[in-house]
């Protein structure tokens, strides 16, 4: 049996299936599909060492919930979970829960082969991730008041206008602060901003 490392894609859409079979194959990436969280579940047993890119809504058990039983069951894969656009605030349970990193749909074919392999590589060394905290940290105690109100209204998947509401502000004076926020954090995504915040404070 090979030692490749193994994609496990999970997604009641085939077409979905297909789609990001077919882009892991064409760049040298071995992959095998699952139409549900529960059929990779009950073959969990004989999955492959890799890593995880799930949906996060599907029928049966859900993104969010196969992130919590795969931590609860001391699984090693790295998960990486596929969120539609207002689905931020399951995106961050699921991190929460132990996933590594989300992707909101539509992406391109680079921000997921770029996520995966950095699920593949191991990325997620204690050591690394002890000094990378510490960085974080050092960012974070840079941004004011108004700033880290706005970042904790993104890391519970507030919309803008929710946040700007909460605050007494407006929803464009929200964006400027979150702007503002990729900035300072050196962020170059919202995952990655939402993973900086929870690396630092899981519980916020």
């Amino acid at each position: 049996m090979s030692n490749e490392p193994v994609v496990h894609v999970i997604d009641d859409d085939e077409a979905v299936r297909d789609s990001l079979a077919f882009l892991l194959d064409a760049a040298g990436m071995k992959s095998r599909t699952y139409e549900s969280a529960d059929a990779f579940v009950a073959r969990l047993d004989q999955a492959e060492p890799g890593c995880v890119v799930t949906d996060v809504r599907m029928p049966g058990m859900s993104g969010v919930d196969l992130v919590r039983h795969l931590t609860a069951a001391g699984s090693s894969l790295p998960v990486v979970v596929i969120t539609g656009h207002g689905d931020v605030s399951l995106a961050v349970e699921a991190m929460k829960g132990g996933a590594i990193d989300f992707i909101e749909k539509p992406f391109d074919d680079d921000t997921i082969l770029s996520a995966l392999k950095g699920a593949l590589s191991g990325s997620q060394d204690r050591q690394v991730r002890a000094d990378e905290k510490a960085v974080i940290a050092q960012r974070l105690a840079q941004l004011s008041t108004r700033e880290r109100q706005v970042l904790n209204g993104v890391v519970l998947g507030k919309p803008n206008k929710i946040v700007a509401f909460e605050l007494g502000i407006s929803p464009r004076t929200v964006e400027v602060y979150r702007a503002n926020l990729m900035t300072k954090m050196q962020a170059q995504s919202l995952s990655e901003l939402v993973r900086m915040a929870l690396l630092v404070d899981p519980d916020r």
